[in-house]
């Protein structure tokens, strides 16, 4: 395994991360989050990411019950705040009220004093930036937080947290986790560019697009039993559309000239962007950690990178307007 700062932060942080969006607390079973998680250790992963919102809070709460008794400082540790986590008007949001509080809840749920990395899930139009901001800072200065991140920001909301950060003398964010594949490329576009001259960090989700670059979808078949594609876990439509996965299977030769999986190719390539700090990958069973992280460290070329270009042709996503799920 090999690892890497986030942004110009001085957390080091394995390439390959584990997360449990859908799958602790909800696709899998104890016992099965469990060993994936040793699997990732075993393996040198020491970056878990979770949210307040996976499963309600179940995610987070299996992870704790996990991690308890694991060396704290072995680990490094992100979760996130905005989503719904309740039926009140207040549990819900960036407000200085649901930062703070949804933070309390989550160290419970993990049963740490701290989180390493504290982000926030999306933007919230709703409330004064500057609110939202004093609130992690005050979380940064508590201890309760080590860093600020964000997921899914525009360039634009986080060029306007930067100023002000430095305007108010809060500490700034180190990293953004947008959505990030072969197939979904709208991060290069602005955010990017953006965080590279900034110092900040990308924690991509999706590098596998929720798992078409697998290869396990073929053109004009079934999809597979038990996978995302067949029990409705936020996987695009347009991901499963015969022009794409035909698309996908050509990529097969490529990845068989490297002698590596598709899977690993996928995820060699957002690492090859030198402003990825890490690619979050989910798992259900031991033997998909052990898989990813045999990426780690892959580097493909120039005539690689044409060659993907080439069989993909327009069908990556790069619209900056474009958002999407986790």
């Amino acid at each position: 395994m090999e690892y890497r700062q986030v942004g110009s932060a001085g957390v080091q942080v394995s390439e390959i991360a584990l997360g449990n969006w859908i799958t602790h607390g909800g696709q899998v079973g104890v016992d099965a989050a469990r060993s994936c998680v040793e699997a990732a250790f075993d393996e040198g992963i020491n970056f878990f990411d979770t949210a307040d919102v996976y499963e309600r809070g179940k995610a987070e709460a299996v992870l704790g019950d996990i991690l308890k008794g694991v060396r704290r400082s072995s680990y490094v540790l992100a979760t996130k705040v905005f989503w719904p986590t309740g039926e009140t008007v207040n549990d819900s949001g960036l407000s200085r009220k649901h930062i703070i509080e949804s933070c309390h809840a989550s160290l419970k749920r993990l049963q740490t004093d701290y989180v390493d990395l504290y982000q926030a899930h999306r933007f919230d139009s709703e409330v004064r930036l500057e609110e939202t901001l004093q609130a992690f800072d005050d979380l940064v200065r508590q201890g309760k937080t080590m860093y600020i991140g964000v997921s899914e920001w525009t360039a634009g909301q986080i060029s306007e947290a930067l100023t002000i950060a430095d305007e108010m003398g809060f500490d700034r964010i180190i990293s953004s986790q947008p959505q990030y594949s072969m197939l979904w490329r709208v991060p290069e576009a602005e955010v990017i560019p953006l965080c590279r001259r900034e110092g900040i960090g990308q924690i991509v989700w999706s590098p596998l697009a929720m798992g078409v670059l697998t290869g396990k979808y073929k053109p004009g078949e079934d999809r597979p039993q038990g996978s995302r594609g067949t029990h409705g876990s936020g996987i695009r439509e347009a991901y499963l559309r015969d022009e794409t996965l035909t698309a996908v299977q050509n990529l097969q030769p490529i990845a068989d000239d490297l002698g590596i999986s598709m899977a690993n190719m996928a995820l060699a390539w957002v690492l090859n962007n030198d402003n990825v700090s890490a690619a979050i990958t989910g798992a259900t069973k031991p033997e998909q950690v052990r898989e990813n992280v045999k990426a780690s460290g892959v580097k493909l070329d120039a005539e690689v990178l044409r060659r993907i270009d080439e069989v993909l042709g327009d069908l990556p996503r790069r619209d900056p307007s474009l958002t999407g799920g986790a």
